[in-house]
């Protein structure tokens, strides 16, 4: 494999329904920081049907060309057409680094497509640079330059791992998304759109979808929204949680939780913030009965503000946080909710 072959930065721009999904924004703007230390541009690819008029948004985004796959085959996503167009795009048109969200699609197909054109993935990753592999030099060992450093927590979140992939490329990671920050849309962006066909055959490999049935989710999505009340293990109890509820309900935010609160059945997943959960970037953060295990913080410490409430006063958390309370929660939390109902009354 002649590496030197392989140029750009390749996003996968995932859609469904025709509407763009967010973490296809979110990769373009890390892809654009990846591209100007490469010295190389960003392309987003687009598979589906009828999204031809999508590519301008990618533009807007960041994408210096949108590689448009256009076809019937595409219109719901089925795992071996969408895996034969993004392996078809990458031997023709050779990128240095592809990148796929690691959504429920993204996940099942960034490691076919890894398989189909014979490289590495690492997959969730939390962070990404370029940079030098081996991180530092080893006599009698060559240190390649310019290489893709993808960092994503091992064994369960218990310790960080950086891997590169030095001798084959693409270099291919899936991103967790809320990780990256898209950048601020550019008015006006018209995208340099290259249309590709590549031929789908279908086969016994060809699933057919007889019917799509949306399913309705009760459960927020944490990270859209604007202020979090998130407890821990120090909460006490499942019961003990409708105390944050009603601070969430008087500063008209949401209730999410952390890793050992799930693990021990009080709340869904869906509400987990951290490392083995979901990245949230909220205006303020309460952080109620939560250690700040390394873990943790990883998810939420890009927040405009962080609130801590623990009666441990020599807990991690303090160290993130912009704001303090040393005391028990379940006297701290119900009189800081009647403080903030009371001055909403007064207003």
């Amino acid at each position: 494999m002649n590496l030197e072959e392989y140029r750009g930065v390749f996003v996968f721009a995932q859609q469904v329904d025709n509407k763009l999904s967010g973490i296809g924004f979110e990769l373009l703007g890390k892809a654009k920081d990846l591209a100007k230390d490469l010295n190389t541009e960003v392309t987003a690819v687009l598979l589906g049907s009828g999204v031809k008029d999508l590519a301008d948004q990618l533009a807007a985004y960041g994408a210096d060309r949108v590689i448009v796959v256009d076809d019937p085959k595409l219109k719901d996503y089925r795992t071996e057409p969408y895996t034969h167009g993004l392996a078809s795009i990458i031997r023709e048109f050779k990128p240095d680094i592809v990148l796929v969200g690691a959504t429920a699609i993204g996940r099942d197909l960034g490691p076919r497509v890894s398989a189909r054109v014979a490289t590495g993935l690492t997959a969730d990753c939390t962070q990404l640079d370029i940079g030098d592999f081996p991180l530092a030099a080893k006599e009698g060992q060559e240190q390649k330059h310019n290489q893709l450093l993808m960092t994503r927590p091992a064994f369960g979140g218990n310790t960080i791992a950086t891997i590169a992939c030095p001798d084959t490329r693409p270099q291919m990671a899936t991103v967790r998304p809320g990780v990256m920050q898209k950048i601020d849309p550019i008015d006006g962006a018209k995208a340099n759109v290259v249309e590709y066909h590549p031929e789908f055959i279908p086969d016994h490999k060809y699933v057919e979808i007889l019917e799509v049935v949306k399913a309705v989710n009760d459960t927020v999505d944490i990270m859209d929204a604007k202020i979090l009340v998130s407890g821990g293990r120090g909460v006490g109890s499942p019961e003990n949680f409708r105390i944050l509820e009603e601070l969430a309900e008087a500063l008209g935010g949401e209730v999410s939780c952390s890793r050992a609160v799930v693990d021990s059945g009080w709340k869904p997943k869906d509400l987990q913030v951290g490392q083995t959960g979901k990245t949230v970037r909220p205006q303020v953060y309460f952080a109620v009965g939560i250690s700040g295990a390394i873990q943790h913080v990883a998810g939420m410490e890009e927040s405009d503000l962080i609130i801590a409430i623990n009666k441990d006063d020599t807990a991690p958390i303090f160290d993130v946080a912009d704001y303090g309370l040393v005391g028990d929660l379940n006297q701290v939390v119900p009189k800081l909710t009647e403080l903030i109902k009371a001055n909403k009354k007064a207003v």
